[in-house]
């Protein structure tokens, strides 16, 4: 790269606009214009430092740019992956809600089969909270997946504290630590099981099923 492009290729937009003007007013080279126009903006550093430091910051702005399209791409990877489930996968919803926050706890979950089967959880399970009620649904739902011998399930729920403490054990409820290890007991007995968060919205039929229990 000459000297030139390297000038052009690193002044701004607005740089070289008026080393251009400067060139048709003074009759000079663009080069020995824009030159002159870079000495202003660089002040008491040299040209040369004002280049270096932009060059740095197109190099940390390019590996940043690279960061992000990696990232993506192995998340496009995962997701890829994770939606390979073998034929035959089964899907839950579950739910749980304490009546009021603690009080009385329902459940309710959702199962559905690869060839149309549908089993359904309402269930009220005593008093509790919130997160007691929602990890008795999940494990109601990986009991249930057990029992009728499901192979491969894919459940999703709309609490992120359960879903996040089992996949990631981040166990930020102390009090739920028994529930996760029977919930991890109960998944390790099916061949492929995958636990995803969803909103609110999405989960609509294992939610009516969860209040109607807690009624």
């Amino acid at each position: 790269m000459t000297e030139f492009e390297q000038l052009i290729a690193l002044a701004f937009h607005a740089e070289k606009v008026a080393g251009r003007r400067l060139a048709i007013k003074e009759s000079i080279p663009e080069e020995q214009a824009l030159k002159k126009i870079l000495e202003n903006v660089a002040g008491n550093v040299s040209v040369a430092q004002l280049l270096a430091s932009r060059q740095t910051q197109v190099k940390a702005n390019l590996d940043r740019l690279a960061i992000r399209r990696q990232k993506k791409f192995s998340e496009r990877a995962l997701k890829s992956a994770q939606n390979q489930m073998p034929v035959g996968t089964w899907l839950a919803w579950f739910d749980g809600s304490a009546r009021p926050n603690p009080g009385r706890c329902g459940i309710g979950a959702i199962l559905k089969g690869p060839n149309g089967e549908q089993v359904e959880i309402c269930r009220d399970i005593g008093y509790g909270d919130s997160s007691d009620a929602e990890y008795s649904a999940l494990i109601a739902t990986l009991e249930m997946a057990v029992q009728i011998r499901v192979i491969s399930l894919i459940v999703y729920g709309d609490s992120k504290v359960v879903i996040d403490d089992v996949n990631h054990n981040v166990g930020v409820v102390s009090n739920l630590i028994e529930h996760r290890v029977r919930a991890q007991f109960l998944m390790d007995q099916l061949h492929t099981v995958r636990l995803c968060w969803i909103p609110r919205r999405k989960n609509a039929q294992a939610d009516v099923l969860s209040q109607r229990a807690s009624r």
